[in-house]
């Protein structure tokens, strides 16, 4: 990180604290400084993803939201450097990433993210960030609370369909995430709807959803309850619950969820402990055979504040990130890279 990202990033966080008095944590003394701290967005910084470029890795980008009436998604090179900006957005919330949509006969990867304000799901194609969504995709259709928040795509092995898992501001326990089935109809993406699940505590909302596509599983924050876990695939009909766990050791949100993959089963998903601004960190595989019994591995200090959105990856993207590389949305307006083996050595430590 260079003197000036550094300087920018005391700056902002100091800034931001002062502002909000004492409802925010300090950064902790041994906390995790970041490798880099992107360019500041104009608004509200919230969720990021990571496309890999099918080439050179050291190529690759991250998209993430400026939540606001006046947004946008924005993708930033491994520097931080933003290198462009969507057409302008009404409060995009959160952003995920796949590859691979038929559209127009053609393989293209995509961004979805959420458009709040408008109640629709918003497709980009990759890394040129051009909407090909004709003007967008509304969801919860014939429902009165729709506001959506999350997103996550789900890319199912066998067929490589792609399908896009949407939470809202607030819904019925029960079907509170809707599941769409993103296909192409000429030069635009569409989606149907296929499936209706998700229980729900009541307690706040969902937002962070991600979804692990080689063991085929969809967590999600239940935000101040725990994080839940179901099957990805809407084919098998399967609505059960399969686990819930970090019910406790938050201090208020559990938030931003990442999947990092040491193999095709094994690693770590790791959840913001908003408030706190720590990470908690459980077996992606699960433990002692069970592979839907999560203990805590480890509580990781960064220095994001209040993060409420994350991504990561295992693979060597060249310079600082051999070992892959975590972003972390924070307040600031900035995402927080993080190169993966300064993550691996405070895991390592705690266990």
């Amino acid at each position: 990180m260079t003197n000036k990202s550094i300087l920018t990033f005391l700056f902002l966080s100091i800034l931001f604290i002062a502002c909000k008095g004492d409802k925010l944590a300090p950064v902790a003394k041994n906390a995790l400084k970041p490798t880099v701290v992107t360019e500041a967005l104009p608004h509200d910084t919230d969720d990021p993803a990571i496309w890999i470029h099918p080439t050179d890795a050291s190529k690759s980008i991250i998209v993430g939201t400026d939540k606001d009436s006046d947004g946008g998604l924005y993708a930033f090179d491994l520097n931080g450097k933003i290198l462009k900006k969507s057409i302008p957005l009404k409060r995009p919330n959160n952003v995920d990433i796949a590859y691979g949509l038929i559209i127009d006969g053609k393989k293209v990867d995509i961004a979805v993210t959420t458009e709040r304000e408008s109640n629709m799901i918003r497709v980009f194609s990759l890394p040129d960030l051009k909407p090909i969504d004709n003007g967008g995709i509304p969801v919860f259709e014939g429902e009165e609370l729709r506001d959506p928040m999350g997103v996550c795509l789900y890319t199912r092995p066998g067929d490589g369909k792609i399908f896009a898992v949407v939470g809202r501001k607030s819904g019925p326990s029960g079907s509170y995430l809707w599941q769409y089935e993103l296909s192409g109809s000429g030069k635009f993406a569409t989606a149907k709807v296929v499936r209706k699940f998700g229980a729900y505590s009541g307690k706040k909302e969902i937002e962070a959803i991600a979804v692990d596509n080689e063991l085929g599983t969809i967590y999600y924050c239940d935000e101040q309850f725990g994080i839940r876990k179901y099957k990805a695939d809407p084919a098998l009909n399967d609505n059960k619950e399969l686990a819930l766990f970090g019910k406790t050791g938050f201090k208020a949100d559990n938030e931003g969820i990442a999947i990092y993959k040491k193999t095709d089963s094994t690693g770590y998903i790791l959840v913001s402990n908003q408030q706190a601004n720590t990470f908690m960190v459980y077996p992606r595989e699960g433990a002692n055979g069970n592979p839907n019994n999560y203990p805590l591995l480890a509580e990781i200090p960064t220095s994001t504040i209040e993060c409420d959105g994350a991504d990561v990856t295992s693979i060597n993207l060249g310079g600082n990130y051999q070992k892959g590389l975590f972003v972390a949305m924070s307040n600031g307006m900035t995402f927080h890279y993080y190169a993966w083996d300064l993550m691996q050595k405070r895991i390592d430590v705690k266990r």
